[in-house]
Order: structure tokens, then sequence, then C-alpha cells
């Protein structure tokens, strides 16, 4: 699996319209999401699921009145559940040397353990492949004397492109989320290994306070570069994400790549506490997303901000780092990253 800050031939995001999600905020989301493809389409190319043709009609309006080129989105119409890509979306990986095709591993996505309703988004990987002909991929394990497919989401994983994945234990690891029960932590490593094209799984341990993935990486800590991580850092005691992530820090301090080189770590600040309706929300700038020529980071109206953004901007130096307004987005318990899925480039 290439790592995210390498060339990308789109990004693939899918239009909001699932309005439970953000209760009594949905009206200004649509307007977040042109605003990412705004940026996103001065980079690469957009692929955009939206539900239908009126979807697509909606879509298409909106994007016009942000000043958004359409000749460089693609309309895809799959019916979906919601609209976190990251998560359902098509996982590239690279098979073979040279310019072939990427293929997509069709991971099993059960909405979280959460939700009742995951078919469409379930289906939206394979679809994917089938509308660009790409090679399709089913990640089956055995366990107990039978084939399952393995559960995976997107923002649970970070990879570096050199033969680490980053994760953690309370997603992957804890048999009450349902993803995998019937797995060891050697059978999870296997498959790690065996579907990502990993050679080295480095375990964190929990995530960030309001976060209803049940700990996904991608809200704590994240590649920069083959040996650079930003790790997301609390430093108030009384918060309740100072004690994970210290422990996060502390793990991180002591892993190597697979050459056995030690790790740069970088701390990312976290905004002041979001609440809403009295529900602490998982705000964290570790949310960003690496695009070809830019890296959008969320921002929460917050001193920390420009902290964030500034030491986001030291370690992407080629790329233009740009905020993105998501007070009313993280409403919907998620951001940047995971509302959006890199395709790499041939």
């Amino acid at each position: 699996m290439p790592a995210e800050w390498e060339p990308h031939a789109a990004t693939w995001l899918a239009w909001p319209h699932e309005r439970s999600d953000w209760p009594g905020r949905f009206g200004p989301i649509p307007w977040v999401y042109a605003e990412i493809i705004r940026w996103l389409t001065g980079s690469e190319r957009v692929r955009l699921i939206v539900q239908n043709q009126k979807a697509e009609a909606e879509a298409r309006r909106a994007l016009k009145r942000a000043g958004v080129g359409l000749n460089s989105v693609d309309f895809l119409r799959f019916p979906t559940d919601r609209s976190w890509t990251r998560d359902y979306g098509p996982i590239f990986v690279k098979v073979g040397r040279g310019k072939s095709p990427p293929a997509v591993v069709d991971f099993q996505f059960n909405a979280w353990a959460k939700y009742p309703n995951s078919k469409r988004d379930d289906r939206i990987a394979a679809l994917a492949a089938r509308r660009f002909g790409w090679r399709l991929i089913h990640p089956e394990v055995e366990s107990s004397g039978r084939r399952i497919r393995f559960v995976l989401e997107g923002g649970s994983i970070d990879v570096n492109g050199a033969g680490s994945v980053l994760t953690t234990e309370e997603c992957l690891l804890s048999p009450v989320q349902a993803r995998n029960p019937e797995l060891s932590r050697k059978e999870i490593e296997a498959a790690l290994r065996r579907f990502l094209g990993v050679r080295d799984v480095l375990w964190l341990g929990r995530g960030i306070a309001g976060d209803d993935t049940h700990g996904h990486i991608d809200d704590i800590a994240r590649f920069t570069g083959p040996r650079t991580i930003a790790a997301a850092y609390e430093p108030d005691r009384k918060d309740p994400n100072h004690e994970p992530l210290m422990d996060n820090l502390v793990r991180l301090k002591f892993m190597e790549d697979v050459r056995g080189r030690k790790l740069n770590i970088v701390t990312l600040p976290m905004p002041r506490p979001v609440i809403f309706e009295g529900q602490r929300l998982p705000a964290s700038y570790a949310n960003f997303y690496i695009a070809n020529r830019v890296v959008l980071v969320p921002t929460f109206n917050d001193p920390n901000d420009r902290v964030a953004l500034n030491t986001l901007a030291r370690l992407f130096r080629g790329r233009q780092v740009v905020g993105i307004h998501c007070l009313d987005m993280v409403w919907g318990l998620g951001t940047l990253h995971c509302l959006s899925h890199e395709e790499p480039a041939t």
C-alpha cells in the first residue's frame, strides 16, 4: 500500500446526504465539501460519489457556486449509506513493478460495528474496481476451519509505503468492537502483512475521547515521511486525552522502522475540547489529508490552529498547508481524512 504522500491519480469523496450524521447542523456541510473539492481540484482529480441523478445535480450546482472547475470532477452514481469514504472506499495497493494499474483490496466494512445500515457502503470498493477495470482482491482469512472476510476500515491504518503500518489495539484487538473477534494478534498482523504488503505492524494503544470508531489511528498519529510521525499530544493532565496520548508517545519513542532505525516523532497539539449538546467531539489536527500539492488540515477556531498549521508546514515543505474550518464537520464525528481516500498514480 503506497504512502499517502506518494503521487495520486485522484481523491475519492462521497457527497454528503445522511442528515442524521450531522443532526441540526447539516446545512453548512455541503459547503465545507465544496471548499475541500475546490482545493483538491487544483492538485488532482476528484472522484465524487453521488447517490443518484438528483444528488449529482445538487452537487454540481453547489460546486459551480463555489467556483470549482467541474472538468476535474468525475461524478460516480454509487448509492451509499454515509459519506465517510476513508473507511469503506477502495483501499489501493500496487501489484508488481512498473506502471501497472493498482489493485483494490475489498475489506469488509461493518459500519464500525455500530450502525445497522452498511451494505451499500460495503459494496463501494467492488463497484469502483468494476467501473475502472481494477483487479479486486478478496481479503479472506481462515478461522476455526472456515474462511471469513477480513474487516478493516481505512481510518484504522496508516502506512509509510516502506514496510510499516500504524494501528491501535483499541480498534483492531478489542473483541467487543466486533471487527475480527475470532482472530488473535498474530493472525491480524499476518493479515495486514499479506493484504497491505507491509512487514512491520506498529501498535499504539487507545484513541481520543469522542471517537466513535473506537481508536482510529488517523486522529492520533500519522506518518508524514518514511521515518517521521506526527503524533497528537495533550499536556493537560485533567483532560481525558492526556493519558492515552502520552502512552502512545512513549510507545512511539521505542519504535523503529523495518531497517531498525529510530523514528522521528513530532508532536501535534490538540485543540481545546470541542463540545456540542454536551457531547465531546473527536477534534484533532491529526485528521489532515495529504494531496499532491496541498495538505488540508482541520481547524477549530482555536489558538492551536496556527501551531498545528505551522508544524505541518515544516513537515510538508513542498506542499501548501491549508486550514479547513471543521467545527460543523466534526459534529459528524469525523473530519477531512475520514471523508477522503487517495487513489495512487500508476
